[in-house]
């Protein structure tokens, strides 16, 4: 995702190598960093010998990289150190932590996701604390008031967040968050029309698809989908929340009037849109395999560009999707998504999108107590945020990935665009260490963006003609500004930080687990019921038995700490 004097150094020594290279594993405002701090990556020089940790990160791979990929090779020769990292297959976090666990065979850097407290429980995570002073770079990453955020129940940290982090100005030009998204065709024909409601967006989605039936090639289109698998529910549940004008709390939205939480699962709004998805499943318009489809086959089902629509975050389908369509030649027909912040009623201000970086206190980067050199780790993580080897991770190797102009504005050629989005290219050579920390924003040379996609030339460079249609068409310049959307998220946000970590150890966590159990069972039923007020008032009688008050008493007992603890740090 993710300067000037950057890969000088590096670039000599690529070209001088005689050895085949050949193979990688594979955001909260924080502006005052000024990420000067130097370290052996920053300097140009060889770390010699090369020490090898083993990781494992709780979500399923993006890119099948191989194991001597070229950008890993030059990031070990620099740093001394190696990552293998491996991921999730075929089962949930919670699943795979658990067997970690019982079986005792721990990786020395583990990432478990919503797992994590599994972790912390089983005592097997180094505390940090005392380490962080030593490693400026990633001392920098957080404020004092984010790393306290980060503080567990025995007041030690544990893991580093990784996402949400901005350096400098905020060059955001993706949505990697979550949105109604519909196909540049589909705006296209209905004249770029201003869409504002869920009304407005099945309207015309159902207007369109009775029109054109089809894809170019005769396929007929899937009007709307829904991904609901059980680490992607929130493509169907969470909704709601957005609706009625609130950003991602995730779990509970918080009003900042009376500053208390509110069960979104149970309003009147939530009511309205399982209504609306009821209504266009009847119609036909949803499609009747979204709640048994995998992951696999709702991607299979986008990458043909059947689908004209479906709730979801970028970051889950976009960067597959896109490389798909660019080298399938497929975007010269308008099916990239383009993202609508649509709301209950019109008029209502939303917060689909919110500049200010989300820290999620809930998971991160953690080393285990099988690590054997836990200071080589933060050595490497320290290393990994040095402008040099962030430039790499991201950017790539300088005159192969990208080029520098005369200006100092970094930039690259369609051919070096085109191998970017090659998954053969991107297994073999781009090694970004995606689950170790980064940055977004912009670089320390004042220039340039941290990672390609925010570079204002780069990502207007690579839009295809469609999406640069419907820019022209809303007069915007980036995906966020599509959205329109108001920023005032509290202290508190998000709160899905703390109930991602909830266990069945207290009564709120016992009910947060049956609430999702009951979503996962009836929210199906309440879209494919022919009598929707009987299968919602059904869903609603189970619901209650889950005892949502006690999940919501644990949210607000947080809430408040985090509001006292904002208190303290603005003294």
């Amino acid at each position: 995702m993710k300067k000037k004097k950057v890969l000088m150094g590096l670039t000599a020594m690529v070209m001088a190598s005689t050895m085949a290279l050949t193979g990688c594993g594979g955001s909260g405002s924080n502006n005052s960093n000024s990420g000067t701090a130097s370290s052996g990556s920053e300097s140009g020089e060889s770390k010699g010998e090369i020490k090898e940790f083993s990781m494992f990160i709780a979500e399923p791979a993006s890119v099948e990289r191989t194991d001597d990929n070229e950008v890993k090779q030059l990031i070990a020769e620099k740093t001394g150190v190696k990552v293998k990292e491996t991921f999730l297959t075929g089962q949930t976090a919670q699943e795979a932590i658990g067997t970690i666990i019982a079986g005792g065979d721990y990786p020395d850097i583990i990432n478990g996701g919503d797992a994590m407290k599994q972790l912390y429980d089983a005592g097997v995570l180094i505390p940090l604390d005392d380490y962080l002073d030593k490693y400026p770079n990633l001392k920098a990453f957080n404020t004092d008031q984010q790393w306290d955020n980060l503080r567990q129940d025995d007041g030690h940290i544990y893991w580093v967040n990784s996402f949400g982090k901005f350096l400098g100005e905020d060059k955001t030009t993706t949505l990697n968050g979550e949105a109604f998204w519909i196909q540049a065709r589909v705006l296209e024909w209905g004249g770029y029309p201003k869409l504002e409601t869920m009304d407005d967006y099945f309207d015309l989605i159902e207007r369109y698809n009775k029109e054109n039936p089809t894809t170019n090639d005769g396929t007929k289109n899937i009007p709307y989908t829904i991904l609901c698998d059980d680490w992607r529910y929130f493509c169907l549940e969470n909704a709601p929340q957005f609706l009625d004008g609130y950003p991602n709390d995730g779990s509970v939205m918080v009003d900042p009037a009376t500053e208390k939480v509110v069960d979104y699962n149970t309003t009147d709004t939530a009511k309205k849109y399982f209504q609306k998805l009821n209504e266009e499943y009847k119609k036909g318009i949803v499609d009747p395999e979204s709640f048994t489809q995998t992951y696999d086959e709702y991607i299979a089902k986008l990458s043909t560009g059947r689908v004209l629509g479906m709730v979801d975050q970028w970051w889950d389908f976009a960067y597959t999707i896109n490389d798909v369509f660019k080298q399938q030649k497929l975007e010269q027909y308008g099916y990239n998504y383009i993202p609508c912040a649509l709301t209950i009623e019109k008029g209502m201000e939303n917060q689909w999108y919110t500049s200010t970086g989300e820290l999620n206190v809930s998971s991160g980067v953690a080393i285990t107590t099988a690590c054997k050199d836990p200071e080589a780790v933060l050595q490497f993580m320290d290393d990994l945020l040095g402008q040099e080897l962030h430039n790499l991770r991201f950017w790539g190797v300088e005159g192969t990935d990208y080029n520098v102009g005369d200006d100092g504005l970094f930039y690259r050629t369609k051919e070096q665009r085109d191998q970017a989005s090659n998954s053969d290219y991107k297994s073999k050579h781009v090694c970004d260490y995606a689950q170790f920390p980064q940055y977004q924003g912009t670089s320390r040379d004042g220039k340039n963006a941290m990672q390609p996609a925010q570079q204002p030339s780069e990502f207007m460079d690579t839009l295809p003609d469609a999406v640069k249609k419907v820019f022209e068409a809303y007069e915007v310049t980036t995906y966020p500004q599509l959205m329109h959307s108001v920023n005032k998220v509290g202290v508190w946000f998000p709160m899905y930080s703390y109930s991602n970590n909830l266990t069945t150890d207290t009564p709120g966590g016992v009910a947060w687990t049956k609430m999702g159990e009951t979503k996962h069972e009836y929210l199906p039923k309440v879209v494919m019921s022919k009598d929707f007020e009987k299968g919602w008032s059904e869903y609603m009688d189970v619901y209650k038995q889950c005892k949502p008050e006690d999940f919501l008493a644990e949210m607000q007992t947080e809430l408040d700490k985090r509001i006292e603890a904002a208190k303290k740090f603005e003294k």
